[in-house]
């Protein structure tokens, strides 16, 4: 049985930048639904982990674990990254780590921003780290992630942005690119740079 993040925060937590309503649209009903959905898809492929590498091993053969599984684990990995505005900032090490790997964090904002902004339709940008521990900027359609055998992405992921419709619309109906620039009040970054150092 797969689980539900448990938020580190109330749903109103994030305004001004992500709305009380959307967070409780977005977290209790999408999120939800798909971990409730992935709950049974895994009972029924007798898949007894919760582990993305097993459960996303053969997405591309199962349409309905691809979808409500992604949305299950995205999610998840999505909201565990948020906090209250400014309340974990990135520290000068880790800023140090993204200059190294993007000139500087201005041009990491940029280039991740642009990922995000120009997902056509509904999907994810990602920020991920390489074995070698360089970092790199993607985007995946719809509820696709790192893990599953559709895609050919080798790094592993320490920070995500949903921009699926419905993570923002309520506030900033078609302004996708204002809702992207207002996530970076809201990164928890020592949750990032964990998982960096993971």
């Amino acid at each position: 049985m797969v689980k539900q993040i448990k938020l580190n925060y109330a749903l109103g937590d994030l305004e001004p930048y992500i709305d009380k309503e959307t967070m409780n649209i977005h977290y209790n009903k999408h999120h939800a639904a798909y971990t409730n959905k992935t709950t049974v898809i895994l009972d029924e492929l007798k898949i007894r982990s919760n582990n993305p590498k097993v459960v996303f091993k053969r997405a591309s053969k199962n349409a309905s674990l691809r979808n409500n599984g992604g949305g299950w684990w995205n999610h998840n990995f999505f909201f565990e990254a948020l906090n209250k505005p400014a309340s974990n900032k990135i520290s000068a090490e880790f800023e140090e780590v993204i200059s190294e790997n993007f000139g500087s964090y201005d041009k990491f904002v940029e280039e991740f921003s642009n990922a995000a902004a120009t997902q056509f339709g509904s999907g994810w940008a990602w920020l991920g780290k390489k074995k070698d521990g360089s970092l790199e900027i993607y985007s995946t359609s719809n509820q696709d992630n790192c893990f599953m055998d559709v895609n050919k992405i080798s790094s592993i992921p320490i920070l995500c942005l949903d921009v699926w419709e419905h993570a923002y619309y309520l506030k900033y109906q078609n302004r996708r690119p204002e809702y992207v620039k207002n996530f970076y009040n809201v990164i928890d970054w020592s949750v990032v740079e964990e998982r960096y150092n993971a």
